[in-house]
């Protein structure tokens, strides 16, 4: 599980991720990425957070939760091999609810890298 730090909570945050960051988009996600400026509250150098969102057309309340979790757990995976300083927020699109673990994981992981790459 995410601690604390390593999540976004707030709406005002998921909105400024998602209008300003860099896109880069898969099969079965889109992730957004926005390096933190240095008048955050939690600094640039703060810890990179994560926030996912898992839309009704992906499946029932059990197929959403499940994406949810696997995505989760992929962010876990990351934060040891990703730069500090970033806000990161994963859209499931519906094949994600088909997709297994490896190839969500190499979606992500891929995204994330072209979205810092265009971040920075």
């Amino acid at each position: 599980m995410l601690a604390r730090a390593n999540r976004i909570v707030r709406g005002d945050d998921y909105r400024s991720v998602v209008r300003r960051g860099r896109r880069s988009a898969t099969a079965h996600v889109v992730v957004s990425v926005v390096r933190r400026p240095d008048g955050a509250e939690l600094g640039s150098d703060g810890p990179t957070r994560f926030g996912f969102i898992v839309a009704k057309t992906v499946g029932n309340a059990v197929t959403r939760n499940t994406v949810r979790r696997r995505l989760k757990a992929i962010a876990h995976e990351l934060l040891t091999q990703v730069p500090t300083g970033h806000d990161v927020v994963i859209r499931a699109l519906p094949a994600a609810a088909q997709a297994g673990w490896p190839t969500l994981l190499e979606d992500v992981s891929r995204s994330f890298a072209r979205g810092v790459e265009k971040a920075a």
